[in-house]
């Protein structure tokens, strides 16, 4: 019956009606989670994203904050449905965070979802993912960069039931509850995504009734061919050929000085495309590791990027393309290898995959950015005895792309989650943020410079354990086209004193004191082009912006300044000499 009902007519503007409606009410979800949330992690830094499914766990509408969840909603979903076929009633509600049995990137990624029926039948789900700010495990923020198996990372829920009837499983909060160092945050966070999602269920439920249920199906089967058709017709524009490319992270956590590749094979026919990882690293023993769902997810966000970023999200886009990923390597790891601190090698996937596209779409091409990190502090409170989580999530300088440069202090690829700001930082953890500024110079030199890279320093008030995941700390962001690597990025302890030190990459738990001071220089992005051609103009502009030093201006983009009283002014002749030398 439900089949049939699919195949009702298709109206071009209902369509339309109906694409912007599933976007709105997706949209109307994440600002309801947003606005409810209780960590800082949902509530400032946004680290969540809502979707809406077809019957299937086929994602018909996404809200892209984190592009990466698109892979893994539907993994979620499907373990719902695997797991309670036959059981699924209104009023349901499940809970499932487990990266193998479903598609979370990493288990402090919980997804609240719920079922969407009309006249007694089941149309669709509505869901969120969100992080946690500690679900157990050896280190607060259950994040830790030495994990050697996903038992190190805390708790993990298979699909389970949250809700029967609109009633809340009190049995599983408590289990979280006496897992998480930080339980308030967790419950009310997890709470916050099942008001969301009721929300969205509401919302659908009114939109199928304008629509009719035979018209509401038959829209989500054509704008799932949609996306793909249209994805399609833009591959088959773009130049055909086999390219590969490599990206390396600089460890797993565990071997230090061992970089991890990351190798992707692309080949392009008409509108076919095949990305290959089977040539990348062997799974790691550290928590480098990802998941098919979570490559799915930055696949499709590489194609989104190069052919229309105001594409419409949802699963079908990932029918546009086939991947090819070994068993057994850090791109489809076996149970029970961690996956904890997935991002980085993400970042190293995405950037593989540009650079190997970059002769394919040569008018999107970009540089390599600073890709991602978090740092993580957690004790107990001296005034309620209760625990804390101090987690941020940190950007820094993009790639220059092919007619632009890259952006400064930001976020970049799949990573979109936002700095949280000092003074919400400062009202409810027990540090000060001393310095948080760019970081002159850190942006590779060319035609199209690298943003640049943020320091961000704190003084700790109080004894707690401090934990970094981050990249790009030894291996630097690559240039493009004859364009300059990017600034590496930098960890230290107590920075200037007797006792400063410098941490790796990734570390879990070290020991700070009351007045210790910890200092975040995270990397600029990689330049695109001969930096001798860019336009003496913008270089000066740099300078007054505190962009590039003076000295870099002639060393790097050989450019001959002279004083004057307003500051400098370009010497034409002499850098038309000196460009003309080189």
């Amino acid at each position: 019956m439900a089949e049939a009902q699919t195949k009702a007519p298709v109206d071009a503007i209902e369509l339309e009606i109906m694409r912007a409606s599933l976007e709105g009410i997706v949209l109307e979800m994440q600002n309801s989670l947003f606005r409810t949330g209780y960590s800082t992690i949902v509530r400032e830094s946004q680290d969540a994203s809502c979707a809406i499914m077809n019957a299937k766990g086929e994602v018909v509408a996404q809200h892209v904050v984190l592009p990466l969840h698109i892979g893994s909603f539907p993994a979620c979903c499907n373990a719902v449905l695997e797991a309670y076929a036959g059981d699924i009633q209104e009023g349901d509600a499940w809970l499932i965070n487990h990266p193998y049995q479903g598609g979370s990137p990493h288990a402090p990624d919980m997804a609240v979802i719920t079922p969407a029926f009309f006249d007694g039948e089941l149309i669709g789900f509505c869901a969120s993912i969100a992080h946690k700010s500690d679900i157990g495990g050896p280190v607060p923020g259950s994040c830790s960069g030495q994990a050697r198996e996903v038992f190190n990372e805390g708790l993990h829920l298979p699909a389970v039931r949250y809700q029967r009837g609109y009633q809340r499983n009190l049995e599983i909060e408590r289990i979280i509850a006496a897992n998480s160092r930080t339980p308030e945050l967790v419950l009310g966070d997890i709470r916050g995504q099942l008001g969301s999602a009721r929300l969205g269920e509401e919302r659908l439920l009114e939109l199928t009734k304008k629509f009719g249920r035979a018209r509401t199906l038959s829209y989500f089967a054509r704008l799932l061919e949609l996306a793909e058709t249209r994805m399609r017709a833009a591959i088959a524009t773009w130049n055909d050929g086999r390219y590969e490319a490599e990206r390396f992270v600089d460890d797993d956590g565990i071997e230090a000085g061992k970089p991890v590749r990351i190798h992707v094979v692309v080949e392009k026919k008409g509108d076919n495309i095949t990305f290959d990882f089977s040539g990348s690293a062997d799974q790691t023993r550290g928590p480098a590791n990802i998941r098919p769902p979570v490559i799915r997810g930055a696949c499709s966000y590489c194609l989104i990027a190069l052919a229309d970023p105001n594409t419409f999200v949802n699963s079908g886009l990932m029918n546009a393309f086939n991947i090819v990923v070994r068993e057994g390597s850090v791109m489809n790891p076996r149970f029970p290898a961690p996956v904890n601190t997935y991002n980085p090698t993400v970042h190293a996937l995405v950037e593989a995959l540009f650079a190997a596209l970059t002769d394919i779409v040569p008018q999107k091409a970009r540089a390599d950015g600073c890709g991602s990190r978090s740092i993580i502090l957690g004790g107990r409170s001296t005034n309620t005895g209760k625990g804390y989580v101090q987690y941020e999530i940190l950007g820094g300088g993009a790639g220059a792309r092919a007619t632009k440069d890259g952006m400064s202090g930001s976020s970049i690829n799949q990573s979109n989650a936002k700095i949280a700001p000092i003074e919400i930082i400062e009202s409810e953890f027990a540090t000060r943020v001393q310095r948080f500024e760019l970081i002159p110079d850190s942006g590779g030199a060319g035609q199209f410079r690298g943003g640049l890279g943020i320091r961000r320093e704190y003084i700790n008030l109080a004894d707690a354990r401090f934990s970094i995941r981050s990249t790009k700390h030894v291996i630097a962001p690559n240039g493009l086209r004859g364009g300059g690597k990017g600034r590496t990025g930098d960890i230290t302890i107590n920075p200037g004193r007797e006792d400063e030190k410098h941490l790796p990459t990734r570390y879990a738990d070290y020991p700070l004191k009351g007045n210790d001071t910890f200092r975040l220089d995270t990397p600029g992005g990689g330049g695109l082009g001969d930096a001798a051609k860019r336009d003496p103009a913008s270089v000066l502009r740099d300078i007054e912006e505190g962009y590039v030093t003076p000295e870099r201006a002639l060393s790097d983009y050989k450019v001959v300044l002279r004083q004057s009283d307003k500051g400098y002014d370009i010497d034409e002749a002499a850098t038309a000499k000196l460009r003309g030398a080189n």
